[in-house]
């Protein structure tokens, strides 16, 4: 049997910690009505945070321009959501006296602060997307051009005396454009400005040596298949007019910039915003009535 008289002579210490109000007095119902909606700001806190930093992560990800933007628009939503929790919980726990709380609160926000400065950079760039944008061209236009250059050298008649120097100078020329193609890859990956330097010497190279062979064809074959010639040129000529874009797109890098920036810097901010949250959490759990308290024996 419960002991008689005890829940009412304990009732006064076990509300204590619930409602460190000033000495006017404690509304136990009004107090247990704001804890209860400071636990709920709190845990939508959480939910808020975890909604951005996963949505910051999939707009990173993510391989096309429009699920980038909304992932980012998601993350950004997730946000703003987050702060009016936090506007909204800052005065309930100063009407409660929770100040283990309203320290773990001011925490959370001042490291929020920095995690959100942070995430604004990686999202805009990660919506740029100017390293998914620049493989595209490679393997689209540029393929496309690369492959008229080939068609168009292969069509020219290369017989005679000069026929197999002819065809070494096309094979050359056709080489030197499957360079390029080749060196694009690496060149849109890479974040080193000085590599991307280097790539773009040998691209530079690979050209001159394409437009070399093309110049050593003129005389090797008949006149009436200069057209051809000019075709192969006009051919290079777009393919390299793509190549400038995708060297321009490769170098703003912005897909493997915010990568780095999700992974490198961003992940301590979350670990750092996560522990103040948890912290909240638990300490307000351990506010209000335990009902074991009152079953003693």
């Amino acid at each position: 049997m419960r002991t008689r008289g005890r829940p009412s002579r304990r009732l006064p210490w076990l509300l204590a910690p619930l409602c460190a109000l000033p000495a006017a007095g404690c509304d136990v119902n009004k107090a247990l009505e704001r804890l209860s909606e400071a636990r709920h700001l709190a845990a939508d806190l959480h939910v808020q945070f975890s909604r951005a930093s996963d949505a910051s992560s999939r707009a990173v990800m993510a391989d096309t321009d429009e699920a980038s933007v909304a992932f980012a628009r998601e993350a950004v939503q997730a946000k703003e959501a987050l702060q009016k929790d936090s506007a909204a919980l800052q005065p309930i726990l100063q009407t409660l006296g929770y100040s283990d709380e309203i320290r773990f609160l001011e925490q959370f926000d001042q490291r929020f602060a920095a995690y959100r400065k942070l995430d604004d950079t990686i999202l805009e760039l990660a919506v740029e997307n100017t390293n998914l944008k620049a493989q595209r061209l490679s393997f689209g236009p540029g393929q496309q051009e690369a492959d008229a250059f080939r068609d168009a050298l292969v069509a020219v008649p290369a017989d005679g005396a000069n026929g197999w120097r002819a065809r070494a100078l096309a094979a050359g020329a056709v080489a030197s454009v499957r360079e390029i193609q080749a060196l694009q890859a690496p060149h849109i990956a890479d974040l080193d400005d000085a590599v991307m330097t280097q790539i773009e010497k040998r691209i530079a190279s690979a050209e001159a040596s394409a437009r070399s062979a093309l110049a050593g064809l003129g005389p090797l074959v008949p006149p009436g298949s200069r057209g051809g010639l000019a075709a192969a040129s006009a051919a290079l000529d777009r393919f390299m007019a793509v190549n400038a874009q995708v060297m321009a797109l490769s170098r703003r890098n912005t897909n493997v910039r915010s990568l780095v920036l999700s992974l490198n810097q961003k992940a301590p901010l979350v670990t750092a915003c996560e522990e103040s949250l948890n912290a909240l959490r638990d300490s307000l759990t351990r506010h209000g009535y335990n009902s074991s308290r009152y079953d003693q024996k």
